[in-house]
């Protein structure tokens, strides 16, 4: 039986947390998409003010899975929760069992915390779907995402200014 061990990351797994982001970029079929560097993760995740907190997932003693969160706040529950932004495991890693270990964890987190869910997306056509629904996720029909990008987002910014 293999050794699955969950830690937090720290600033030393800037590189290997880079590694796993762009594996998950060429998976989800974006592979020139990753602007981060790793001193963007180093300033973001350790620096003064802490933008994300990331789990490492380590096979036999090496970093084989991460997943990379932050806080969001429900207004309804007046209690913050947990969106899970990124979930990879090493494709030499898989089937050990680490994502859900991974996702068990960030709900133990978000248990010790008092956050009051767990939320992430998924590519329509991505087969961890699947996983995500066996491990008790739902998927919120209900709710579209939106994103505001780029120049859109430059442009409403300056209304702002004016």
């Amino acid at each position: 039986m293999s050794t699955v061990t969950i830690r937090p990351a720290r600033p030393d797994d800037a590189a290997f947390i880079l590694e796993m982001i762009r594996e998950l970029a060429a998976f989800e079929r974006e592979p020139d998409a990753v602007k981060a560097t790793e001193d963007d993760l180093l300033r973001d995740g350790w620096g003064p003010a802490p933008k994300f907190e990331a789990l490492i997932a380590e096979l036999e003693g090496s970093p084989a899975g991460f997943a990379l969160f932050f806080h969001n706040y429900s207004t309804w529950e007046g209690r913050a929760g947990i969106y899970l932004e990124d979930l990879y495991v090493a494709e030499r890693a898989r089937g050990h069992g680490i994502g859900r270990r991974l996702v068990a964890a960030l709900a133990a987190l978000a248990a010790e915390r008092d956050c009051r869910r767990l939320d992430l997306s998924v590519l329509d056509w991505n087969p961890a779907r699947r996983f995500y629904e066996r491990i008790g996720l739902k998927q919120m029909k209900e709710w579209l995402p939106y994103r505001l990008t780029g120049e859109a987002l430059m442009r409403l910014a300056e209304e702002a200014r004016q």
